[in-house]
């Protein structure tokens, strides 16, 4: 009740634990069936794309431009769209983010598998970026939804000071990082095993937290925070 007072529905950390629930399939399902790459952050691309120049393979380090530059234009309009978004008055960014997200999984569940694996890697890329720079913090605490490095960063470094300070908020921030990894975790293994079960479809079920999510974002919008 206290995190609901204090606290708008879009940082709650039940919010949260679902965005990062759905890109753990997202990461899944482009891994298993789209290309064998991760879509949801940009370091593994940024280390092929050197390893190639490295290599004197510069048509192939120029292809990871791409993605990149897909996940660069995600952060970019996640910078221009709220303004005008909050000026209409009517829903807030992150409602029409949401909603956003949850049209472009479904979709992707459309596109053959035999088709080129880029489309669905540059849209992933596009909507992850979108995601990662609009939702930033879980009531109070900086928190990323679409990869995990921060999270076991933050659970290692408070499980420290909880240790060596024996302050048990440090403790609690420590769970919460850890389970938000460990949400992603179950999104990746759920992933797994809807990719093998309905193919191209398994998308649909990172999709299912996004509708969950933007009723309860737009409820909010239009009823308890309009």
């Amino acid at each position: 009740m206290e995190a609901k007072k204090k606290y708008l529905v879009c940082e709650r950390r039940s919010v949260f634990a679902l965005l990062t629930l759905s890109a753990g399939m997202m990461g899944a399902y482009t891994f298993n069936l789209r290309g064998g790459v991760f879509c949801n952050a940009q370091t593994a691309n940024v280390v092929l794309m050197a390893i190639a120049f490295g290599s004197g393979e510069w048509g192939q380090g120029c292809y990871y431009l791409i993605p990149i530059t897909a996940y660069l234009a995600g952060a970019f309009l996640s910078e221009i769209l709220p303004s005008p978004v909050r000026r209409f008055g009517f829903l807030r960014w992150d409602t029409y983010l949401v909603a956003f997200e949850f049209l472009a999984l479904f979709s992707i569940g459309f596109i053959p598998l035999g088709w080129p694996h880029q489309l669905v890697q540059v849209l992933v890329n596009f909507i992850a970026s979108m995601q990662y720079n609009t939702f930033r913090q879980a009531e109070g605490i900086p928190m990323a939804t679409t990869f995990c490095t921060n999270h076991v960063r933050q659970g290692g470094i408070h499980l420290y000071h909880f240790l060596s300070k024996k302050d048990s908020p440090f403790l609690r921030r420590s769970l919460k990082h850890l389970g938000m990894l460990a949400m992603f975790v179950l999104g990746g293994v759920i992933g797994v095993f809807c990719c093998n079960a309905f193919a191209g479809r398994a998308i649909w079920f990172a999709a299912l937290p996004m509708l969950f999510l933007f009723l309860n974002l737009l409820r909010a919008d239009l009823t308890t925070e309009k």
